[in-house]
């Protein structure tokens, strides 16, 4: 092997090296989803909450229709804000298995993880979060729902196409 050899292998070695090892530059998005999947969890706990104490005061022997839609309201935004921080979750687990290494495979036993959150490949990730945002969607959907006032026979049509749609969607993911 001559001296030039040498030298070129030297150097792809090293910068393949250093190549490589940017895939830690990764932990900034693991850690920063990580931090905001946290805080989004606090947030949603916080709506709980909130939601027990203005549920609390109304509590009276006789329910109403207006107190099933108001303690269902009120816990709409938790329900969006714990979806919201399980997405979060996926991305940082995702991006850290793909770039990084598994997570803990030593101790892993078969019943550690569902299978669904197993990722192999970005198009897993996108998979898992889609679904999960499309849950974040339906939640949102069931809120408005609750919120529309239904003047005319067609709204009930609207809403019903809707539903259909939810369905669909449902079904195709």
């Amino acid at each position: 092997m001559s001296d030039l050899e040498k030298k070129h292998s030297l150097i792809e070695e090293v910068f393949e090296t250093v190549l490589f090892n940017c895939r830690f530059l990764v932990l900034l998005a693991v850690l920063g989803s990580l931090l905001a999947a946290v805080m989004v969890f606090l947030k949603g706990a916080i709506e709980l909450i909130q939601a027990a104490n203005a549920f609390i005061p109304s509590i009276s022997l006789q329910v109403t229709h207006a107190d099933d839609k108001q303690v269902l309201l009120s816990i709409m935004p938790a329900i969006d804000y714990f979806l919201f921080a399980t997405v979060l979750l996926i991305f940082s687990m995702g991006l850290y298995e793909l770039f990084i290494s598994e997570i803990d495979p030593a101790s892993r036993r078969d019943k550690t993880r569902p299978n669904w959150l197993n990722v192999r490949s970005l198009d897993d990730l996108k998979s898992h979060m889609g679904k999960v945002i499309m849950m974040i969607l339906i939640v949102n959907f069931f809120q408005q729902a609750f919120n529309i006032t239904y003047g005319a026979p067609s709204d009930l049509l609207y809403l019903g196409g809707g539903i259909l749609l939810v369905a669909c969607s449902l079904f195709l993911t």
